[in-house]
Formats: structure tokens, C-alpha cells, sequence
């Protein structure tokens, strides 16, 4: 096998992971029902990964820029973090390393913890430093940041780990963004 298509096969295999993750969480999810899903031997994720927790962990690796949501006054922050909020979750169905790590969190501490850090490195510091470097003090900066984070963690908790209907897109992102501006602006 050429180094591309290993690359390819790899990629195929995560692409099945995630999805597989993200629908059932961590326990349901076999190394051989992702092989059937991805066809290819489970000994090649074996190989690959070094099994169930190798392969749980790579298609848990998120990387997110955040940046762009930053970019821009502080008058507009909660409908730039909507849109890309609500990009993300109706982009890519049941294949989104966040949702993997969100449902898995309550079986697996390592879970728990990668989402905690990932959260607190790519969205509350660069939060809270937005929010600071916008005029508001230290304190003032950490509570909203804090409160934008919590209640952005638990919407997505309510609509996508528990699957409780939060309406359309659109609509939800106008709620969304309305919401997070109210926090943002100390409301």
C-alpha cells in the first residue's frame, strides 16, 4: 500500500470513527463495526491507531480556529460566534470531534478531560482575553467569558448530546446570537 493511500485509508477510517463516536458514545462503538463502516480489516486500525482507545483519541483531536470569531467590535460578538456556533453544528452531522468528546465525557475521564482543555484553551482564554482587550476589566472579562461558555456548553449539550430540538438554524442562530450579546454586554 502507497504512503497515500495509507493517508486516504487512515482518513477513512476516522472519518467512520467520528461518525460512529459522535451517534453511539465511546462504550457502543466497536474497532470491528468500524472497519465493516470503513472497509478495511480490523487489524488495520489495530496497526493504525493501537486499538479502541488509540482510534478513540485520534478522532477525538480537534483543531477549530477561533480566531475569526474575535475579529471585529464588540457590538457584533455574539452574532459572529452564532454563525460560526451554528455552522459547526448543522456543517458536519455526527462527525464533529467536539460532539464525540461531548457525549463520550460522561464515560471516559480522559474524555472529560480533553474537552475541558480544548474548551478552556479555544474558547474561554481567547473569550476572555477578546473581552478584555475590548475594555472591560479582568473580572468583568472572566464572568463573561465564564457565562458565555457555560451557556454555549449547555445548548450544545441540550441539542446535541440529550437531542432535544432547538429549531432551525436560522433561528437558532438569532437566538443564539441575541443571547450571547446580552452576556457579552453584561445584561
Amino acid at each position: 500500500m502507497s504512503l497515500r493511500d495509507a493517508a486516504a485509508t487512515r482518513r477513512r477510517i476516522l472519518e467512520h470513527a467520528r461518525r460512529q463516536f459522535a451517534g453511539h458514545g465511546y462504550t457502543a462503538v466497536t474497532v470491528k463495526g468500524v472497519a465493516d463502516a470503513a472497509g478495511v480489516s480490523p487489524n488495520l486500525i489495530t496497526r493504525y491507531f493501537g486499538g479502541k482507545d488509540g482510534l478513540f483519541l485520534a478522532a477525538t483531536q480537534v483543531e477549530i480556529p477561533v480566531e475569526t470569531s474575535f475579529d471585529g467590535d464588540l457590538s457584533t460578538l455574539g452574532a459572529r460566534l452564532a454563525a460560526n456556533i451554528v455552522q459547526r453544528w448543522f456543517g458536519g452531522p455526527g462527525q464533529d470531534p467536539l460532539l464525540v468528546l461531548q457525549r463520550a465525557a460522561g464515560e471516559r475521564p480522559e474524555a472529560a478531560e480533553a474537552l475541558a482543555a480544548f474548551l478552556d484553551t479555544n474558547s474561554l482564554e481567547p473569550l476572555y482575553r477578546y473581552l478584555r482587550d475590548s475594555g472591560l476589566d479582568d473580572g468583568d472579562a472572566r464572568d463573561r467569558a465564564a457565562a458565555i461558555d457555560a451557556f454555549v456548553l449547555g445548548v450544545s449539550t441540550r441539542r446535541r448530546v440529550l437531542r432535544s430540538g432547538l429549531g432551525e438554524p436560522a433561528e437558532l442562530q438569532a437566538w443564539l446570537g441575541a443571547t450571547i450579546q446580552r452576556l457579552a454586554d453584561g445584561e
